[in-house]
């Protein structure tokens, strides 16, 4: 089976994932919570998304680690490196940061 994921937020939209898939767009699949009426929602909205995902499933709620693993998981999509925008700008979590945090997911 091919390893589709999410172009936008890296999800996985396989296996447990497969009824997240939201739309296909030019560049690839999109996760239903990065997308909305056949659209790819704003860049902001996806980061905050992503901020409160990894708030909750990682961080313990500390917002400041979950912008920073935000960031360095949406600067690692080609997606985004091909559409940067202002909030990638920060800090981001470092290689042992991400894995840690991968590792409690």
């Amino acid at each position: 089976m091919e390893n589709i994921t999410c172009i936008t937020c890296g999800m996985p939209l396989t296996g447990d994932h497969a009824a997240d898939f939201g739309m296909q767009a030019p560049d690839g699949a999109v996760c239903k919570f990065d997308s909305e009426n056949g659209q790819i929602k704003s860049s902001e909205v996806i980061f905050e998304g992503g901020v409160h995902f990894f708030a909750e499933a990682c961080a313990d709620g500390d917002r400041v680690l979950a912008e920073r693993l935000t960031r360095k998981n949406m600067k690692s999509l080609p997606y985004w490196q091909r559409h940067p925008f202002a909030l990638l700008d920060g800090e981001e979590a470092s290689e042992e940061e991400f894995a840690a945090a991968m590792a409690k997911m």
